[in-house]
């Protein structure tokens, strides 16, 4: 079997200061179209982590408002440790319109009044949301930009 990398393991977890924004990979597929992976970090590396219900009512909402802002997203993806997202795109973007847009989202969030996508139909575990966290995570999240 193929040994393979991955990326986010040799990233040293413990020299990180969330939040931030980074690239975390670049893929050019054979016909030469680039597909960027964004290291989305909302909360420190194991010294925080945001709530299931918190998270999962995030990822609804910035999957919808970062598409808003930024063209070809693929995904927006929680990280299984819970400090933040990976965003997949088609396309450069800087760092830069990526984090602009990540922040505008998170103020959007705070003005938000519901969570889209919240039933049994539109969602796999749509009795696990919490605006009230999402919105105390992203005003956590946007002073720690302002720092």
């Amino acid at each position: 079997m193929k040994e393979v990398e991955v990326e986010s393991f040799k990233l040293d977890h413990r020299k990180v200061d969330a939040p931030y924004v980074r690239e975390a990979g670049k893929i050019i597929t054979p016909s030469g179209d680039v597909i960027k992976k964004y290291d989305l970090r909302l909360m420190q590396p194991n010294q925080g982590a945001i709530s299931t219900a918190a998270l999962h009512s995030l990822e609804h909402l910035l999957a919808k408002y970062m598409r808003q802002r930024i063209d070809n997203i693929i995904d927006l993806s929680p990280m299984g440790c819970r400090t933040g997202f990976y965003l997949s795109k088609i396309g450069e973007t800087s760092l830069e319109t990526i984090e602009e847009a990540l922040v505008t989202s998170l103020q959007e969030v705070l003005a938000t009044k519901e969570v889209q996508a919240t039933t049994a139909k539109e969602c796999g575990n749509y009795r696990d949301h919490s605006l009230f966290g999402a919105k105390e995570y992203a005003q956590q999240v946007l002073a720690g930009f302002k720092e």
